[in-house]
């Protein structure tokens, strides 16, 4: 079977470099601290006394807004059970909307589950809890509350869902994928594509489809957020929008991608599984600090393991940093993908907020780790030279009458999957003075060697261990020879 390098070279017809998948948080941050809480009921809303019951009244209209807008859009409305598989779900929902639409974007689902969320909650102070006008203290508890999942057919990006609820201080989470947009940015481009599961099998033009994949950035997403922002309910004001109550994207989760399709999916699915075997330690430490070009100690926090997971027949080999990891899989019995998802961003001292320079940098991480990684494999798969080679780059030669030695870079076996080092293989000096003895006079200078002198210890009797002078040269007990009459008496004994 070809190694790495080769089916690399010869065997992979397309190779795509994209952002997968995002997951993002919006929030507001003028409803992040106590003061702009109370400053938010007070004065913008007009509640004499800023509670959780004034929270309360926002957020019922904003349920009974979000069903009057169901039912005016002739939107299906489900309930998830625990347990439910939200995507399976609402994926025909998806595909029939998609198909439905007129090219303005449709929501296509609102689906409804309980989940656990962090809300504001407020409680009258210690000692004042039958005073008619309390001071009330504020914090953040954990509660289940009814999340709102709008799943939407958007004409950039595809398919995509929209996460809300209608407690304080309203987040909203956003899903989108990578490969989607470049795929409706293909179709109106005019390149033609084959799809594959949240991917490219083949293009007809694959240098613009790598342009296009580079062109996705931070004002495409922003684009997405303030469009469906304005046609889905809010609990938000155009009041409070104009006074600064104004949503915030953050980083929660991104991917980047490097596909590579193969033309013998067969090879390939072979390879990948053989690739698996040979790096069962790509979670050790040092292969982590390879991939990811980060120091790694005893206090990185995360776990140090490798996990081989086998789904059916499509086994996947991820490695761990911080709150990060990096995958690869064969995907679609087609492409090798690799994978880095990056759930924390200041695991790599990178900021969270959604901006041009946030989003290079993580986009530069990604593509840095999926290359280390895979220019470590292609190095582990580089064969020894065989035997006749290795014989023949090791054999003195003649060059042009003057003794010469061929040096020959030799792989040493790799350490958890770093790339193999190489060192010089010289052939004896002694072998090569006696088949060609240099010329009478021309014999090169040896450069002097400077061998530090051994001081060896040694036992020494009562007798040598006597007084000596001040300045006198120390020959007992660190010298290996002794004088005789040496050392004189002590005057002082």
């Amino acid at each position: 079977m070809a190694d790495y390098a080769t089916l690399l070279r010869d065997h992979v017809t397309l190779t795509c470099r994209s952002i997968d998948r995002i997951f993002l948080q919006a929030y507001v941050p003028k409803l992040q601290t106590v003061g702009w809480v109370c400053s938010f009921l007070r004065w913008q809303r007009g509640y004499p006394i800023p509670s959780s019951a004034a929270f309360g009244k926002i957020g019922d209209a904003y349920a009974a807004e979000i069903r009057r807008f169901a039912e005016e859009q002739g939107i299906p409305v489900v309930r998830f059970a625990k347990g439910d598989k939200k995507e399976e779900i609402a994926r025909p929902y998806l595909q029939a909307a998609a198909a439905a639409d007129g090219g303005g974007g449709r929501v296509a689902l609102i689906g409804i589950a309980q989940e656990k969320a962090p809300v504001w909650r407020s409680w009258p102070a210690k000692g004042q809890e039958k005073s008619a006008h309390p001071h009330m203290e504020w914090g953040r508890q954990m509660a289940f509350v009814n999340h709102y999942y709008f799943y939407l057919s958007d004409p950039e990006w595809g398919a995509a869902f929209w996460k809300t609820n209608a407690y304080a201080p309203y987040p909203i989470w956003l899903w989108l994928n990578g490969h989607t947009w470049a795929q409706r940015q293909c179709e109106k481009a005019g390149i033609a594509y084959e799809a594959m599961d949240n991917g490219f099998a083949s293009c007809a033009d694959p240098q613009r489809l790598q342009r296009i994949c580079d062109r996705l950035g931070p004002g495409a997403v922003k684009s997405f957020f303030w469009r469906w922002a304005l046609r889905l309910p809010s609990p938000f004001t155009l009041a409070d929008l104009r006074a600064g109550y104004v949503y915030e994207l953050a980083f929660r989760q991104f991917e980047v991608s490097d596909t590579r399709v193969f033309d013998r999916p067969a090879a390939g699915r072979a390879f990948f599984e053989g690739l698996i075997r040979d790096h069962l330690d790509l979670g050790r430490p040092a292969s982590v600090s390879l991939i990811f070009d980060k120091k790694v100690t005893a206090r990185t926090p995360g776990p140090r393991r490798t996990k081989v997971i086998t789904r059916g027949v499509s086994p996947e080999i991820v490695c761990y940093y911080k709150s990060d990891r990096i995958k690869q899989y064969f995907k679609g019995n087609r492409a090798l993908r690799t994978e880095t998802v990056i759930c924390d961003t200041r695991d790599f001292g990178i900021g969270r907020r959604v901006n041009a320079a946030n989003w290079k940098a993580l986009r530069a991480v990604g593509e840095h780790a999926n290359q280390r990684l895979c220019d470590a494999q292609a190095a582990d798969a580089r064969p020894a030279p065989d035997v006749a080679a290795f014989t023949e780059v090791t054999r003195p030669s003649i060059d042009r009458g003057r003794p010469a030695r061929r040096r020959a870079a030799v792989r040493r076996p790799p350490r958890h999957g770093r790339p193999g080092r190489c060192r010089q293989l010289r052939p004896p000096a002694r072998r090569i003075r006696q088949l060609h003895p240099h010329p009478a006079g021309r014999r090169p200078a040896r450069r002097p060697v400077h061998r530090p002198t051994r001081h060896v210890r040694r036992r020494t009797s009562p007798d040598e261990a006597r007084w000596q002078p001040p300045g006198a040269p120390l020959t007992t007990p660190w010298t290996p020879l002794s004088i005789t009459g040496w050392p004189p008496p002590n005057p002082g004994t």
